[in-house]
């Protein structure tokens, strides 16, 4: 197997841009589609636990769209193969001193790079 293919990592990283971009905008659409359509696909966030994507659209309908901007302190991209990649990032919310980490697990599908795993906390100090 091989460890971060050119390519592969071109491609994972273009999709969490564009996961990114996404989230700061609260480009619902954009979030829904590249989160796997699946009930095995869960999200654990700083306050909810979501269970298979209806849970995790249903979170992203009702969430405010306020306070969304972050600055990312640190991003690490691995990919493991042409078809599974992990993304993990550091970040702190505009206005906060706490630092938050992200991590994704992606895989590529028929339609493309899904999120098939992901979990967000915060630090507590």
């Amino acid at each position: 197997m091989q460890i971060n293919h050119p390519q592969t990592l071109a491609e994972v990283t273009a999709a969490f841009a564009r996961y990114e971009q996404a989230l700061c905008s609260n480009d619902v659409a954009v979030l829904d589609e590249l989160f796997w359509n699946s009930p095995h696909t869960l999200r654990y966030g700083v306050g909810e636990n979501l269970y298979g994507y209806d849970d995790i659209a249903a979170f992203r309908a009702s969430r405010l769209a306020q306070g969304l901007n972050r600055v990312v302190l640190k991003t690490v991209i691995t990919a493991y193969g042409t078809d599974f990649a992990t993304a993990n990032i550091e970040f702190q919310r505009e206005g906060s001193t706490k630092t938050g980490r992200q991590s994704q697990t992606w895989v590529r599908t028929p339609d493309g790079w899904r999120v098939v795993a992901a979990h967000v906390s915060l630090l507590m100090s």
